[in-house]
């Protein structure tokens, strides 16, 4: 198996072909079977660039439902224990999608709504703006210890736990892939956030995501970016043509960027410990950086000024009257030997890496 590489041909036969359990994430963006009848025309009369190529169309559900399948056994097959897939649609298929993906034994784990900021209107006028995608996010099963990296998504959504409703514009302008005629070169090309936050949320630098559908290479594209490995499979020679010379210009970040979040790995080191370890004696004072604020440590681990009591951080807050403080940021020690005030953190970083040395 080649990684980094875009596979010409049938995405079955591609996948088939493949090592079983080789995969660790699927992003597939399928063919919609959209079944828009005659072309579409805004009130001025102009054609509307819509979806009407042969890949997408379908002689029937039931010969939709027989390639849904089929691709996704496929996929099913080379997908890690502890894999998982994404599947976007529209209402026109995300349904029949839906219903596949639970029969053959995959795990829902989340629906993600792309709410489109600047979507195409609807020009006749007889419907609701279709304003809005879905992608199923599944696990291959039950049990899968699947990746998600929580504490990252928190972190990239403002310290605010990421929703399941993402309010992203469509792919436009410079982003937008076009031929020397000013065509778009694929009708439903993805936006790259989109795959950003699919692939920041559920990979880890050096996973393998593979893309059955690969168009023009958004997939790739973030994947490359990322530090992620892709595989892609593609069977129109424009696209692929397209999308391996947008590749070519995507620069992969510096690993020390790509670490992600894990708070829930990092040692946990109360303020006790440093007392009961010797680091801090009780009856030490402690002070803000700029000695406006003195508190005095207490057995226990708790504060006391003359007015308050309680943790580092409640006392800090309280005497700043601030709703909230970290504390260990915010108190700081004599340091006897440097002739300076010297955080309280350091203690803690200190306490760590002698408990949890390997």
């Amino acid at each position: 198996m080649k990684l980094d590489t875009i596979y010409q041909g049938d995405c079955i036969e591609v996948m088939n072909s493949l090592p079983e359990k080789s995969v660790d994430v699927i992003f597939a963006d399928p063919p919609y079977n959209m079944q828009l009848g005659g072309d579409l025309c805004r009130p001025d009369a102009s054609h509307v660039d819509a979806v009407n190529d042969e890949w997408d169309q379908f002689e029937s559900f039931k010969a939709y439902d027989k390639f849904t399948h089929d691709w996704m056994k496929a996929a099913r097959r080379i997908l890690k224990d502890n894999g998982t897939m994404w599947v976007i649609g529209s209402y026109h298929n995300i349904f029949r999608v839906g219903c596949q993906i639970q029969d053959m034994g995959f795990w829902i784990l989340n629906d993600i709504i792309w709410e489109k900021t600047n979507p195409m209107p609807n020009f006749k006028g007889t419907r609701f703006t279709n304003a809005h995608e879905t992608l199923i996010w599944c696990a291959k099963s039950e049990k899968s210890k699947y990746t998600f990296n929580y504490e990252s998504m928190k972190a990239f959504n403002e310290d605010v736990q990421m929703r399941s409703d993402w309010h992203l514009p469509i792919c436009t302008g410079h982003e937008r892939l076009k031929d020397e005629n000013g065509k778009k070169v694929h009708t439903t090309q993805k936006p790259e956030s989109l795959l950003y936050r699919v692939l920041l949320s559920s990979t880890n630098p050096n996973d393998v995501v593979l893309d059955p559908f690969f168009g023009t290479g958004t997939t790739g594209a973030v994947a490359k970016k990322l530090g992620r490995h892709y595989i892609g499979i593609e069977r129109d020679e424009n696209y692929i043509k397209a999308a391996t010379e947008r590749l070519k210009k995507i620069k992969t970040l510096d690993n020390e960027l790509l670490e992600p979040v894990c708070k829930k790995a990092e040692p946990r080191i109360p303020f006790g410990s440093v007392i009961e370890h010797g680091l801090l004696n009780p009856g030490t004072h402690l002070y803000d950086s700029k000695r406006r604020f003195c508190a005095t440590v207490k057995a226990d681990g708790t504060l006391m000024t003359d007015t308050v009591k309680g943790s580092i951080h409640q006392v800090g807050a309280k005497v700043q009257g601030l709703p909230s403080c970290n504390g260990w940021t915010f108190w700081h020690f004599e340091d006897n030997r440097k002739k300076e005030l010297e955080s309280i953190d350091s203690l803690r970083q200190q306490l760590k890496s002698e408990m949890f040395a390997v």
